[in-house]
This record gives structure tokens, C-alpha cells and sequence, in this order.
């Protein structure tokens, strides 16, 4: 578990030593030296090439140690052959920090990554840290620390990436609409500084007001979902890119749970747990960097449409719907207000259509703006549409019948400063989407913070952003428990009985005379015989029902003891009572990133056809589990349908929450399942339990 200590050293270092600087600009020490020298009136920065004479006009030590006085920071631009004695000499001259250009480790081979850990090793024991190795540097426009080979704008996002081509596209995409980067770190291998360690001090950072982060190896996952879910709640919106979430981790498919479990189904849990905004372009990580940037957030998630034509509105109701968010039909009141503002073929049902009223009067757009703004049962609004268009110069998209030659530009440009006032009174959020993005009335909005986009798309993921619901939270890993030492079959049913969930009642048998015999004790009622050494028990013929009496049980034995060639293990169980039950699947996989996800989805032989599930970071809160199980598209049968009984979902999320915490505690258990967890009107029984050691 990482730390997460502070990283005053890393950003602001007393003195800066880059080692292997060079004159040729198109080598990594020539390009990282050139740009931290724009920082040399903030502190010393000394160049150290091991021929030393002059480079870039200053004289290059021939080592680090050679500089003669403490360095703070060293950034190693050096062969990998050299590395290990760049590393001591740069912690022989004091550096507390050290930031490692330097490739050919972790990413490369097994030898590679014992030499990076030997050398994090070694900077940790000197209370030093070390960014890297193979990354790209690093960068913070607040304390003037330049050590990468590109500049960026100065501004409120921290980008913490694993790719620098995605920052340099990210720099000019928010530099695009007046934004850019209070820091930017190449993360490289984590050999020591984690994404968590960076995402917990970019949280403390004054002038970071967004962390946006690309990465593909998370490292310490929990630790980084819990450094996020921090930073969430200091105010700081984190917003994640990644990439390679379609597949699933590697590992033995155990169980349904483990078969199942995706790293992207774990990256999505990890995001809605800890309050993270998942987006998966360039392009969507500024639009929500963009929205975000506002600082409002609607309390729900209804928003009101504005546009002036049909085709317009329609597109963005659908993109506003995918995004997750409500286009509600409005109260007669409110649309008798906006009839008011508008004309008699205008729609004002939500969408709101103008139906061309812009061309008579475009103050119509604040006016409707302002009714849209104030309304108590909308929580905020979208504008969409050829708002724009009016002022648009002629050598633009297009003049439109009002460019501002045409008169009604200034009447546009007018209703954009109205509409700009509305938007600060009513402090909701607000986006538009124009066909003329960098029109004169466009930038005017963009100008008073209104977030403007070319793409309905876009507009409404930055709503979605804007008015996303309050993360669950993540609920602490609890201590270890004792581990134990066998999860067979009923091994593990004693263990997820001890800590609170309900089995029926069953006994071991190998022998058709141990059969006859549990049979014989569970007189007064059907029973069921299982073979449990299988998987999928039912398909392989291992499950025989409705068993009545010592004889039927025993014949079943022998056909599946025929079957089986002798080499099964069963047990003998009551039957349960399954009238009006829905089967339910329950897992916990512990991910090598993240540790222990919960799976919960529709359960039996359907479970992995439906593939109806949701996941959540274990532990979780009885209100988590509750919440997963009303998300699922079979939720409707929970509440009774054509004449079934509403079952207790209450139990169902009490099972899965203990099952949950029980799994968190065992490290040592690598997946744990019960399927089915039937629940029913009276509560919740498991009639299957799996579970696999690391």
C-alpha cells in the first residue's frame, strides 16, 4: 500500500540537477535541459554530463556529486547502462527526489524490473523518491519546475499520465478554450511514486482545481481509488481516460465470479465508488474538464431542452437520455410562461422548440433561458442548436440569414449577454451546443463561463458530469482475519455461515450407505443430492431434486456415481421451498489491482447468458448492495409481476453485504461465489457456495 506522502521535494525542490544534459536538442537531456532552464531564476539548475565542458552557455559538472553542494532534484537522462551509478550519485549529493528518463527496466524484461526495484529500493532507504523509471518527466507551472521536453499552459488541471502525446493533445485542447495544466507528471513504471501518491498531493495542491488522469497500469489500485475518492470530497474532480478495459485480467476461470469480472466491469465499480468521471476520448476528457471547471452541479438529474428546430431536439433529448439524464415533460404552468415569450407554433413540452421565433425576436433565447433556469422541477438546462449562427462572420460556416450584416447578429449578440446574466443568477448548470461554436455569440457565452460545444454528444456528457449523483463512497478493507486452510465445499459453507448467511441444512456423503443414511435424517421433506466437485453442476447432471425417501436418493447415487466413474464427492441437503424466489448470483473476486470486487447479477443456469450484473469494490455499505441490486434489468421482478410476490430485497442485500465483508477479510481467498441466492418473500437462502484460494 503506497503511502501517499507528501511530494514537496518533487515540486518544489531547492535546486535542480539534469544528468546526461546535452547540446543536441533532439536528445532527451538536451530538450528537458533547455526547459528547465526557463525555471533557473526560481533555483539553481545545474547541467552534469560526465565529459563535462559547456552546455547551453553554463558549465556541466562531470558528475552530480561534482556539483559541489547539496541538489535537490535530479532528473536522470542517462543510458540504462549507466543508471545504477547515476542513482548513487545523485542520493551521494543529497537529492530527495529523482525523476528517471532513463527506459530499459520493468517494461523491457524480468531482469529489468529486478534492477528498478533494486534501485527504488535503495532511494526509499535513503528517504529519497523516485518518479519513473521510463517516463517523460514532469512539469509544474506554479512552481516553475520544467522538466519535460514540451510547455504547456498554465492552469487548474493536473494531468497525470502514462502518455505524453496525450498531453501534448490534452495542452491544446483545453489551452483551445483558455484552460491548461497547473502540473503534468509522466507516471512511467511506479517503481516508487505511485498514481495515488500523485492524486493525493494534486488534491492538496492550492492551484489544482481538476485531476485528470490517462493510465493504463494502475499499480496500487485501491490505494488510487481511495486517494481519488478523497480528493472527490475535497472538492477536486477527478476525471479518468484509460485504455485496454475490454478484456478481462488475467486468471483461471474458477468460478462464474471470476469468468465474469472484466477489468473494465472493475474500472467502472472503481469510478462509481470512489466518484470518478470515466470518459473515453481526448476529446471527452476535456468536455468534462470543461463542464466540471464551472464548479456547478445540479442536485438531480432532469434538464430542461431549449433549441430552435425539431431535427435539433430530438438528437439532443436522445443524447441527453444515454448520458443517463431526464427530459421531463413540463408542468403546465411552466409552459404557459414559455408560450408567453414565444409563439403559438412554438413546442414547449421539452424539448422546447422556438419553431423560427429566433428569426423574429432572438431575445426569445435568454427569455426561455431564464423561465428554463428558474423552474424548480428541471435541474439544469441545454441549449442546442443554431444559436450562433446570427452573428457568424460570412467566412464562416455559413452567414446565416442574420449574419451581423443582416441585422439580427446584434440582436443575438444582445440576447447572448441576457442569457449570460441568467446563467450567473441561477448558479444551475447550463451547456450549449451551436453549429457556430466560434461565433461572435458563442464566444461571448464561452467568455462567461457558459460551456460551448460544437458536438450534442459532448454537451451532454458535460451534463451528465454536471449533475452526476453523490458517489456511494468506498467502505475500508477491514483487518485480516485469521486465513484459513480449506474452502471445499462445505468448508466454505461453515465459514459464510458463521458470518451470517443462511444454507440449508446438509450433510457429506461419498457412499450410497451415507447417502441413504443423510436421507434418512432429512425425513419430513424433499431433498437434493449434489456432486460437489462441479462447476456447473446442473448441466453435467450433478444435481438430482425432489428426492423423497432414502431409496430415491440412493438411486440417484448410483446413476451419478456410473456417471461420474466413482470419483465424485456429494452432499445431501433439504430442498428448499423455491415458490415465488428469483435466483440471485453473489461473488467476490480478488483483483491483483484492486482486491476484492463484488459481483451480484440475475443467478442459476442463466447467469452467464443474461450476464445481468453489477459490481462494486468490497466491502460495501447495506445501502451500496441495496442500490446494485435495484440497478440490475431484472430489478422490475423484485417488486412482483403477473401475480408473484414481492420478495425481500432487504435480505438479499443483507446476505450480499456480509458476504462481501467476510471475503474482504480473507486476502488468502482468490474468489468466493454463492450461486443461487434465492431470494424470496420471507428472505434470503444460498443454496450454492464456491470459493478458490490464491
Amino acid at each position: 500500500m503506497s503511502t501517499l506522502r507528501p511530494l514537496d521535494a518533487l515540486f518544489e525542490p531547492a535546486s535542480i540537477a539534469i544528468v546526461g544534459a546535452s547540446e543536441n536538442a533532439a536528445k532527451w537531456g538536451g530538450a528537458i535541459a533547455k526547459q528547465a532552464l526557463r525555471g533557473g531564476d526560481r533555483r539553481p539548475v545545474h547541467l552534469v554530463n560526465r565529459r563535462g565542458g559547456t552546455i547551453l552557455g553554463r558549465a556541466a559538472a562531470t558528475s552530480t556529486v561534482a556539483i559541489g553542494e547539496q541538489v535537490g532534484l535530479a532528473v536522470l537522462c542517462v543510458p540504462a547502462a549507466t543508471f545504477d551509478e547515476a542513482i548513487d550519485d545523485a542520493l551521494a549529493a543529497g537529492a530527495r527526489a529523482i525523476v528517471a528518463i532513463t527506459a530499459g527496466f520493468g517494461e523491457a524484461s524480468q531482469a529489468g524490473l529486478d534492477r528498478q526495484r533494486a534501485a527504488a529500493e535503495r532511494v526509499r532507504a535513503a528517504g529519497a523518491m523516485l518518479v519513473g523509471p521510463n517516463c517523460l518527466g514532469l512539469v509544474d507551472n506554479i512552481s516553475e519546475v520544467y522538466l519535460s521536453t514540451d510547455s504547456f499552459d498554465r492552469g487548474g488541471v493536473a494531468f497525470l499520465s502514462q502518455s505524453g502525446n496525450l498531453a501534448l493533445e490534452l495542452g491544446v485542447r483545453l489551452s483551445g478554450r483558455g484552460g491548461g495544466f497547473s502540473r503534468f507528471v509522466s507516471l512511467g513504471n511506479q517503481a516508487d511514486i505511485t498514481l495515488a501518491d500523485l492524486v493525493a498531493d494534486c488534491a492538496r495542491h492550492q492551484e489544482t482545481s481538476a485531476i485528470a488522469v490517462y493510465v493504463e497500469d494502475f499499480a496500487d489500485g485501491r490505494a488510487f481509488a481511495e486517494a481519488a475518492a478523497q480528493a472527490v470530497a475535497s472538492g477536486k474532480p477527478v476525471v479518468l481516460l484509460t485504455a485496454g478495459g475490454g478484456e478481462a485480467s488475467a486468471r483461471g476461470a474458477l468460478s462464474h465470479t471470476g469468468a465474469m469480472t472484466t477489468s473494465a466491469d472493475v474500472i467502472g465499480a472503481v469510478c462509481r465508488d470512489a466518484g470518478i468521471h470515466q470518459v473515453r476520448t481526448p476529446r471527452e476528457l476535456v468536455a468534462v474538464l470543461t463542464a466540471l471547471g464551472t464548479g456547478r452541479r445540479g442536485a438531480g438529474r432532469r434538464i430542461g431542452l431549449l433549441t430552435d428546430g425539431g431535427g435539433h431536439g430530438a438528437l439532443a433529448a436522445d443524447a441527453l437520455e444515454r448520458a443517463g439524464l431526464s427530459v421531463p415533460e413540463l408542468s403546465t404552468p411552466l409552459r404557459a410562461d414559455l408560450l408567453g415569450a414565444l409563439w403559438e407554433q412554438s413546442a414547449t413540452a421539452n424539448p422546447v422548440d422556438l419553431a423560427g421565433m429566433g428569426e423574429q425576436d432572438p431575445g426569445c433565447y435568454a427569455e426561455c433561458t431564464r423561465l428554463l433556469l428558474e423552474a424548480g422541477e428541471l435541474d439544469a438546462m441545454l441549449l442546442t442548436g443554431y444559436f450562433g449562427g446570427y452573428s457568424a462572420s460570412t467566412d464562416s460556416l455559413g452567414s446565416g440569414p442574420g449574419s451581423l450584416g443582416g441585422g439580427l447578429g446584434a440582436g443575438e449578440l444582445a440576447a447572448a449577454g441576457d442569457l449570460a446574466a441568467h446563467y450567473r443568477a441561477s448558479g444551475r448548470p447550463l451547456c450549449v451546443q451551436s453549429i457556430y461554436p466560434d461565433s461572435p455569440s458563442a464566444r461571448a457565452l464561452s467568455e462567461a463561463g457558459i460551456p460551448v460545444f460544437g458536438s450534442v454528444e459532448d454537451a451532454a456528457l458535460a451534463l451528465s458530469a454536471q449533475c452526476a449523483p453523490p458517489a456511494p463512497g468506498l467502505v475500508p478493507v477491514p483487518a485480516p482475519a485469521a486465513p484459513v486452510g480449506a474452502v471445499d465445499y462445505f468448508a466454505i459453507r461453515t465459514l459464510l455461515t458463521d458470518a451470517g448467511l443462511e444454507f440449508p441444512v446438509a450433510f457429506p456423503a461419498t457412499t450410497e450407505a451415507e447417502v441413504r443414511a443423510a436421507a434418512a435424517r432429512l425425513a419430513g421433506g424433499p431433498c437434493v443430492l449434489k456432486a460437489v466437485h462441479l462447476l456447473h453442476k446442473s448441466d453435467a447432471g450433478g444435481v438430482a431434486l425432489g428426492l423423497s425417501d432414502p431409496d430415491s436418493a440412493a438411486a440417484a447415487w448410483t446413476r451419478m456415481n456410473d456417471s461420474f466413474a466413482g470419483r465424485a464427492r456429494y452432499s445431501v441437503e433439504r430442498m428448499a421451498d423455491l415458490t415465488g424466489g428469483i435466483e440471485l448470483i453473489a461473488g467476490v473476486r480478488r483483483d491483483p489491482r484492486f482486491g476484492p470486487v463484488l459481483l451480484i447479477g440475475l443467478g442459476g443456469t442463466v447467469t452467464e447468458v443474461l450476464k445481468d450484473l453489477a459490481f462494486a469494490l468490497a466491502p460495501v455499505s447495506f445501502a451500496t448492495a441495496l442500490e446494485l441490486l435495484r440497478s440490475l434489468r431484472a430489478a422490475r421482478l423484485f417488486a412482483g409481476v403477473r401475480g408473484r410476490p414481492a420478495v425481500d430485497l432487504n435480505a438479499a442485500a443483507e446476505a450480499v453485504t456480509r458476504l462481501a465483508s467476510f471475503a474482504a477479510t480473507h486476502p488468502e481467498i482468490a474468489e468466493v461465489e454463492i450461486n443461487p441466492l434465492i431470494v424470496h418473500p420471507g428472505g434470503a437462502l444460498a443454496l450454492d457456495a464456491r470459493a478458490v484460494l490464491i
